[in-house]
């Protein structure tokens, strides 16, 4: 030791060196940031594109930012709760309107569901490379994927993190013995709760991942934590029970009839929309608008590998020691509630009438399926792990064991291979049409300077013209709705027609070239009560002459 200067101990200088986080890890933090830093891009490229049913929910927020209202329900109907308006009114109370604004909070809620995933994986027993994995797949962005996730329509981009959310209380509950618990039951009630106020599309997870607590934690349940759980469960249902005791309504029934509208669809368009459609669509493997024939392969792939996961659960579930609150158990258990839960999502949207006549659209009640990633994958990694375990295999007795791994391994990247490559093919379709959606909005955009120009204050339009409009103006623009043949049409909100109704010098807005506009275009002329037309960026304007 050199004279006056003191070495510091081994151990210390040990402590002092940063850790670095594993390889895997690593990436599947890289890969979070770039799937997050895509859709920040969409977003300031305006995709997706919004619609009036977004706009509706933005007015929702902008009623609470400025105190106007508190509403339970989406405008216009009895169920479908607002969360999302309640999560953006901050926002729009401090940067004013926009659907940049409203979105903010989606993109949030998609970038915990990455974290919720990437941890619920871990805790099921992935090792940190099948995390990896998990994440890779859920940051593919296709044009469904990412209209599920970031528009604040109602309901779909917090069913995700929700649902992982359950899960990964479920793991907790089930594994760690008695203790301070309370706070993990009065979560899950909560979150649970919120839920069925705010979607119940996502009911078959809740009902699945509550029997496996039922069944294992039965005795728990009778004391203290079913009073905290039941508790929990009241107050976030308490929205929607408040309102229903206020005005006699029944949000259930109104579901039911929601999704019962309009003539019942064969059962043929039902089963192809709901299986055959459904799966590739939900899981974005599919390109803007529709489905090509070879991106329907996941729709034989989903059902045989729904099973064969399930399959793989059970039979842990049966075999694994450690009594019943080993991890493995635990594990096996939690996966095969996920895969039960998936399962009764995909039933229940293939027995819907939706299913049958708006496939494409409605195909966006599958969202949640994503929530099973972790457990749908699960057996897809087991076979490439057993791969390569498999090439290390030399004794002769087990060569026969080694050929079928060898198969099962090779078939399952294929599987993953696929599962990648057709999600990042159908991603870059997105950011090819990126420019058109873009432009379309700058038009809309266009439309409402020069509504505010002219000096216009009250419009007629068609239903995805309304409510976007009067979102975008902030309300200094009320539009009343009208069908193509100027009869009135649905309005969410009714005191924008009486407002509308009260002026007469309310203008008309239409889309160039729709049936709206040609039936505008036979009231214009030069006579007194007829319309002057002012044409912009694909839009027309219809003034009364005076």
């Amino acid at each position: 030791m050199t004279a006056g200067v003191r070495e510091e101990p081994r151990e210390t200088v040990r402590s002092r060196t940063p850790r670095r986080l594993p390889l895997p890890t690593l990436l599947a933090v890289l890969v979070g940031f770039a799937a997050v830093g895509y859709r920040l891009a969409l977003l300031f490229a305006d995709v997706p594109p919004t619609n009036s049913d977004e706009a509706t929910m933005g007015l929702a927020a902008l009623h609470i930012a400025r105190g106007d209202g508190f509403p339970v329900w989406f405008y216009g109907q009895a169920y479908m709760g607002t969360l999302e308006a309640y999560l953006a009114a901050p926002l729009i109370a401090l940067a004013g309107p926009s659907v940049l604004v409203l979105r903010l909070p989606t993109l949030a809620l998609y970038a915990l569901f990455l974290l919720l995933s990437w941890r619920l994986t871990r805790r099921l027993g992935g090792d940190r490379w099948y995390a990896l994995l998990v994440v890779a797949v859920l940051a593919l962005g296709a044009d469904r994927v990412v209209k599920n996730q970031l528009i604040a329509g109602g309901g779909y981009p917090e069913l995700n993190p929700a649902g992982a959310a359950l899960a990964l209380l479920t793991v907790g509950l089930c594994v760690t013995g008695p203790g301070a618990r309370l706070p993990r039951w009065a979560a899950w009630g909560l979150i649970a709760g919120v839920l069925l106020w705010v979607d119940p599309l996502i009911l078959p997870y809740v009902l699945t991942l509550g029997a496996l607590l039922v069944a294992w934690r039965w005795r728990e349940l009778a004391g203290r934590a079913g009073v905290v759980l039941a508790g929990a469960l009241l107050l976030g249902t308490a929205p929607m029970l408040v309102d229903s005791l206020r005005h006699g309504r029944n949000p259930v029934s109104a579901v039911l009839a929601a999704g019962g509208t309009g003539a019942a669809a064969d059962w043929a368009d039902r089963l192809h929309g709901g299986l055959v459609l459904g799966p590739p669509l939900a899981m974005g493997f599919c390109s803007p608008g529709r489905c090509a024939t070879w991106q329907l392969w996941w729709a034989l792939a989903f059902p045989v590998l729904l099973l064969l996961a399930a399959f793989t659960a059970w039979h842990t579930l049966r075999r694994a020691g450690g009594g019943p609150r080993s991890a493995e158990r635990v594990s096996a258990g939690v996966r095969l509630a996920l895969l039960g839960g998936a399962a009764g999502v995909l039933a229940a949207y293939a027995l819907s009438n939706a299913a049958g006549r708006t496939p494409i659209e409605s195909s966006r009640y599958l969202s949640c399926l994503a929530v099973a990633v972790p457990a749908l994958l699960w057996p897809l990694w087991q076979a490439v792990r057993e791969l390569a375990e498999v090439e290390s295999i030399k004794a002769a007795g087990e060569r026969a064991a080694g050929a079928r791994g060898r198969v099962a391994g090779v078939g399952a990247l294929a599987v993953l291979a696929g599962v990648l490559g057709t999600g990042a093919a159908t991603t870059v379709e997105v950011i090819r049409a990126a420019p058109a959606v873009h432009a379309e909005a700058d038009r809309h955009r266009s439309l409402v300077d020069t509504l505010g120009a002219l000096g216009v204050r009250h419009v007629r339009g068609g239903y995805w013209t309304c409510n976007r409009l009067t979102y975008a103006t902030g309300e200094n623009v009320l539009c009343a709705v009208v069908e193509d043949d100027l009869r009135p049409g649905f309005d969410r909100l009714p005191a924008y027609r009486r407002e509308v109704a009260a002026d007469p010098d309310a203008a008309w807005v239409a889309l160039a070239g729709s049936p709206l506009a040609a039936r505008l275009d036979a009231r214009l002329g030069p006579e007194p009560g007829a319309l002057d037309v002012v044409t912009v960026a694909g839009w027309r304007i219809y003034l009364p002459r005076r």
